[in-house]
C-alpha cells in the first residue's frame, strides 16, 4: 500500500463517520471545525458548493488543530489544484473522469473517488485504488449492495456517502468492506446558521458514542 493511501486510511478509519459538510460562510468555518473536532471527529469533508468553500478549508485548516480537512465535491483537475492550494489533506470525488485521475497521479494530496457501480470499482481499481467512496449510497443500492460486493472484490473498501443517517450507519458499517461512513447529520443547516456549536459538539459526540462500537 502506498503513502497517499495509507493517509487516507489513517484519516477516515479513526472515526466512524466523516461530516460532509456545505459551509456558506467563511466565518462559520474554525468554530464548526473546532466544535466537531471536540466532539471526536477530526477528519471534514467541505464540498465545494459554496463560494466560500475554499475559504473555509483554508481557515479550518491553519486555525484548527488535529483536523485533518479533506474537499469534496471535486468535479475537475483545476477543482483539486484549488482544494490542495488551500490546505486540503484529502479529495473526494462524487464520480470518476480522467482529469480527476491524472490530477491524482500528480499530486501528494490522496484521492477518494466516488464509485456507484461494479464495474467503475473495477476501473479504479485497475488504477490502483482500494479505498473508494460509494455515492450516493442509499440511492445506489444501499448496504445490500455493499454487501453483495463484499466477496467478488474484497481487497476494496469503501466509505458510502448519501442518505447515510444516524439511525442507518450501522447497516454500514457492520460490513466488513465499509471502513466510514459519510454524513451531513452531526452539523445540521439550521445549527450552522445559528451558530450552535454546543449543539454540533454533541452530535459529533452521539455519533462517536453510538457508532464507535461498529
Amino acid at each position: 500500500m502506498d503513502a497517499k493511501t495509507q493517509n487516507l486510511l489513517d484519516a477516515l478509519t479513526a472515526q466512524p463517520v466523516v461530516p460532509v459538510l456545505i459551509v456558506e460562510s467563511v466565518e462559520h468555518a474554525v468554530p464548526l471545525a473546532r466544535a466537531l473536532v471536540e466532539g471526536g471527529l477530526k477528519a471534514l469533508e467541505i464540498t465545494l458548493r459554496t463560494d466560500a468553500a475554499l475559504d473555509v478549508i483554508k481557515a479550518m485548516s491553519e486555525e484548527i488543530e488535529g483536523a485533518v480537512i479533506g474537499a469534496g465535491t471535486i468535479l475537475s483537475a483545476r477543482d483539486y489544484a484549488a482544494a490542495e492550494k488551500a490546505g486540503a489533506k484529502f479529495i473526494v470525488s462524487p464520480g470518476i473522469n480522467g482529469d480527476i485521475l491524472d490530477a491524482a497521479d500528480d499530486s501528494e494530496v490522496p484521492l477518494l473517488p466516488g464509485t456507484a457501480t461494479a464495474s467503475e470499482v473495477l476501473s479504479l481499481r485497475e488504477e490502483g485504488y482500494r479505498v473508494m467512496k460509494f455515492f450516493p449510497a442509499e440511492q445506489a443500492g444501499g448496504a445490500p449492495y455493499l454487501k453483495a460486493l463484499s466477496s467478488p472484490l474484497a481487497d476494496i473498501k469503501f466509505c458510502p456517502t448519501g442518505g447515510v443517517s444516524l439511525a442507518n450507519a450501522p447497516d454500514y458499517l457492520k460490513l466488513p468492506n465499509v471502513i466510514c461512513v459519510g454524513g451531513s447529520w452531526v452539523a445540521p443547516k439550521d445549527l450552522v446558521a445559528k451558530g450552535d456549536w454546543a449543539g454540533i459538539k454533541k452530535l459529533a459526540e452521539d455519533a462517536c458514542a453510538t457508532l464507535g462500537k461498529y
